[in-house]
């Protein structure tokens, strides 16, 4: 039970592979011209700490001489920030299974909002992660999922000379428009005005 793409979304986003350790797949911009220059700025905050994330995993293991290399020291805000990413990374496969089962929903916030837990109707490649899946590991992963982006965005905040902690609700505003672009058909998420509807297929939208 695990991963994470911010967030595929986005939020949320990045993408972790078990057989590269620490793979990242940038956040899609898709046609840069087509996103607002916040979208833009955001997403190129956000993709940088992304390389943060490949620059660590780079570092990390054993020299030719066989002895361990050491990472190069980074802030605290950048340690957390690079951790964070890694826990999003980490539970993405369990966070897409919420979503696909309506157990949990993109909100208007770039966070998760979950829902109840129905086992009933999960897609048959899921009735056996859905019947063995605890509900306070459920309600325990999209706590550390949401803590960490919290983290994420506030460091998006930190890290561009043009935002300050008062444009955190509209750094917020634009995970959540990524999170809502991500979803899958029939997926739980919640618009602007603070409506839930379900995602649709791309070419409806």
């Amino acid at each position: 039970m695990k991963k994470f793409s911010f967030l595929r979304n986005v939020f949320l986003i990045v993408m972790l592979s078990a057989s590269a350790g620490c793979t990242l797949a940038k956040v899609d911009v898709n046609v840069v011209s087509e996103r607002t220059s916040l979208e833009n700025q955001v997403l190129g905050s956000y993709n940088a700490l992304s390389d943060d994330v490949l620059l660590v995993a780079s570092v990390r293991g054993v020299d030719p001489t066989g002895k361990i290399k050491t990472a190069p020291r980074k802030s605290r805000e950048n340690q957390n920030a690079v951790m964070a990413i890694e826990t999003l990374a980490f539970h993405e496969d369990d966070v897409d299974a919420f979503k696909r089962l309506g157990w949990a929903g993109e909100n208007n916030l770039g966070l998760l909002t979950t829902f109840p837990m129905n086992k009933g109707n999960a897609p048959d490649d899921l009735q056996t992660f859905a019947a063995r899946y605890p509900q306070d590991e459920f309600l325990s992963v999209v706590k550390q999922v949401n803590q960490a982006r919290e983290v994420v965005m506030m460091r998006v905040v930190e890290t561009n000379a043009d935002f300050t902690e008062k444009d955190l609700p509209r750094i917020k505003g634009v995970f959540a428009k990524l999170n809502r672009e991500k979803a899958l058909p029939g997926e739980k998420i919640q618009k602007e005005d603070g409506s839930w509807a379900e995602g649709r297929r791309a070419e409806d939208r």
